[in-house]
Parts: structure tokens; sequence; C-alpha cells
């Protein structure tokens, strides 16, 4: 099997041909929990064979599998980003993948930790040339009604709300305005997560993830079409 490429600080799942995915393995959760206790090369390095085997494969058979009907997924790397970090341990404590098209323009996560299985959809990320269309279309009746009908039948359905919020109301709208709640974000999506069981090392961690990501779908296709992929930055000089 050729190496993943590597985009931003992710690697493109490998395509994994006549594979399916069967479950996280069996110590997916358990090492897990001893990263969060020693969070070491040493321990990563005693340890690497159970993350690629129960935590890393089972994450790109699953990417795999939902790939026709989603898109091709990607693979955040286990290594935190320390240069500008005050908390200096190397490893990140989950494992990440994605869908979206455009980061901020709408995507598909999937994580699992020693929490469990979370998924979630939405915008992760805003430019300023996101977060003015964001706001712009929030601000209008049509639109912003149609995001705050979504939101709350994810809400009804056992999602979370989530997302980078702003103390006070944004610059030019009013704090009496009908949805100032969703004004405030300056990112936006939606989360759920399911506790470590039986089901997290079967088949039935694809179900759940694909009636997941079903149920976001109209959530991420309202930020493809109002939020969008931020435009290219013009070269310096």
């Amino acid at each position: 099997m050729g190496r993943a490429s590597v985009c931003g600080g992710r690697r493109r799942a490998p395509k994994l041909l006549g594979v399916t995915f069967s479950g996280f393995g069996e110590y997916a959760v358990d090492f897990y929990d001893g990263l969060n206790d020693d969070n070491s090369k040493a321990y990563w390095d005693d340890h690497r064979e159970t993350y690629q085997r129960d935590v890393r494969a089972p994450m790109e058979a699953l990417l795999a599998e939902l790939e026709p009907e989603f898109g091709e997924g990607k693979v955040f790397r286990p290594y935190r980003d320390v240069r500008f970090a005050k908390d200096k341990t190397p490893y990140k404590t989950h494992c990440g993948a994605v869908v979206e098209l455009g980061r901020g323009g709408g995507a598909y996560y999937v994580e699992v930790s020693s929490d469990g299985l979370r998924v979630a959809g939405g915008s992760f990320h805003m430019e300023a040339d996101q977060l003015a269309r964001y706001r712009t279309s929030v601000d209008d009746e049509r639109r912003g009604e149609e995001l705050r009908k979504i939101l709350a039948k994810l809400t009804g359905g056992g999602w979370e709300v989530l997302g980078n919020q702003l103390k006070s109301k944004p610059r030019g709208f009013d704090l009496d305005h009908p949805r100032i709640d969703l004004l405030r974000h300056r990112t936006i999506y939606a989360a759920r997560v399911w506790e470590p069981d039986d089901a997290l090392h079967e088949r039935e961690s694809l179900d759940r993830v694909r009636r997941a990501w079903r149920q976001v779908r109209t959530f991420n296709d309202w930020c493809a079409d109002h939020v969008g992929v931020s435009a290219p930055r013009p070269p310096r000089g």
C-alpha cells in the first residue's frame, strides 16, 4: 500500500480495496486512556502498533465505506502543533477524520477517543469573507430562519450546537435581533457523542456515522450555499 498523501495537516485516506469496516479495535479506548495518562514519545513508540491496528486502520476503512455517498475523507495526523501552544504534549488524544469540499464550507467529521465515538457537521472554521457571508445570510429573514429551523431539528434529535461565539453582539447588529444567538457565532457546528460501548467495536459504528451524517447533511448544504469556501488570498507584492 502506498503512503497516504499529506494535505493541510491531514492525511488522505488510502484506498482500501476489498477491506470492510468491522469496528474499531479492541484496545482503541485503552490506547487513548493510556495516552491521556502518559502523553510521551516513549508511550507512543511502545503502542504504535495498537494505534495503527485498532485506531488508524479502522478509521481509514470507515472512510472508504462512506466515500461513495459522502466523498473522499482525510484522517488528521496524530501529532499536535505545539509551536505556539502552552501545552507541549506531542500527541492528540483522539483520532479525527473529515470529509469536506473546502475548509469552512460545510464538513462531515468523525472522531474516536477514550470518550467514545463523536460525529459532527458544519463550519468548523471561517475566514473573514466566510464570516461576512454567514452573518449576511443569518440576518436575512428567509435564509436565517431556514438555518434556525435546521438547527432546531438537530437539537431535537439529540445534537448539540457548538462553536466559537462572541460574548457580545457583532458590530452592525442590534442585541434585540431575532437571531442574535446565531449572529454571535464565529464558527458553528453540530455534534453528538456515543460513549464507549460494544457497538464501537462492531460494524454498528459505521451505521451510526452514516445515519448521523445524513441527519447533518441539510446543515452542511446550508453552509455550502451561504458560507462557501474562502476566496484565495491575493499574492503578496
